[in-house]
């Protein structure tokens, strides 16, 4: 099940993952999105935010991207995760768009589950993990220690 991973699929995405797309990034600090975004980049991943209303700006030092099909992948490079920060019922959108752009893993953040859009994402091969957090998990799994 999608929202009871191994920690063996958890931390082989964290391995296997180098770029990640974040959906719904945030341009303020006290916000979890804006803090993970953080987070996955000190961990040596590139993070390209997504965010309409943000799109053209830069954040934390990458482009905002109006949507996933936005994200050149030309010049960023493959999306190997889409992790998104948004409700459950708009997360699926989404999750449909990483199977489009060719993304290898699904992560919906805590308390983010739409089991619709997991079946059509498992359904085109790719890994789903729905109500976790990659800066909850990496501390546990790959660093060794917990965190939050």
């Amino acid at each position: 099940m999608t929202t009871h991973p191994s920690d063996e699929l958890l931390r082989r995405i964290l391995t296997e993952t180098r770029t990640i797309a974040l959906v719904g990034a945030s341009n303020k600090p006290q916000r979890p999105s804006h803090g993970v975004m953080r987070f996955l980049q000190a961990r040596g991943y590139r993070v390209i935010p997504v965010n309409p209303g943000l799109a053209g700006q830069t954040l934390n030092g990458e482009l905002v991207y109006a949507g996933l099909k936005d994200i050149p992948q030309d010049k960023v490079g493959r999306i190997d995760m889409v992790d998104i920060f948004r409700n459950s019922a708009e997360a699926g959108q989404p999750a449909l768009e990483a199977i489009e752009i060719g993304a290898r893993f699904v992560w919906m953040q805590l308390g983010v589950v739409n089991e619709p859009a997991a079946a059509k994402v498992r359904e085109a091969g790719l890994e789903i993990v729905m109500d976790h957090c990659p800066a909850i998990e990496y501390p546990r799994l790959i660093d060794g220690k917990a965190e939050h």
